[in-house]
């Protein structure tokens, strides 16, 4: 059976609230980003999860990391695992890491499609071109 975990973070992220919805599936991870405005109600956030939840979209997979187990862990401990787990991170969170990655997917498919575009007209501008060249001497 597959271990699933979903969680869904309302914070502020100045000048608008935001909901990261991170799921957890097989050990894969991925998050995606939800932009609500003004401070959502929690009777929105549900309403707005159950109208949308299958449109989400989510970051290209990462591999997840093992959770630690629930048993009981002395308090200072895990204050020092804290703070070495702060001091090794690269960039920033998993979830700011997978919208990264998903922010240069885009990109790079918003390039690809701009270039196309951009050879599109201009070799229909190319056919104008000969085209108003062929009846230019047509009659000569």
């Amino acid at each position: 059976m597959a271990d699933v975990s979903v969680t869904l973070t309302v914070l502020f992220d100045e000048p608008f609230w935001v909901g990261l919805y991170e799921r957890e599936t097989d050990g894969r991870y991925e998050v995606a980003r939800v932009v609500f405005g003004a401070e959502p109600k929690d009777y929105e956030v549900q309403a707005w999860l159950l109208a949308n939840a299958y449109t989400l979209r989510f970051s290209p997979s990462l591999e997840s990391v093992k959770r630690i187990s629930n048993e009981r862990v002395n308090p200072k401990r895990r204050q020092r695992q804290a703070v070495r787990q702060l001091e090794n991170t690269g960039i920033g969170t998993r979830a700011q890491q997978a919208l990264s990655l998903l922010r240069e997917q885009n990109a790079v498919q918003r390039r690809e499609r701009t270039k196309e575009e951009k050879e599109a007209e201009a070799a229909h501008q190319f056919q104008l071109h000969q085209q108003k060249r062929r009846e230019k001497h047509r009659g000569h």
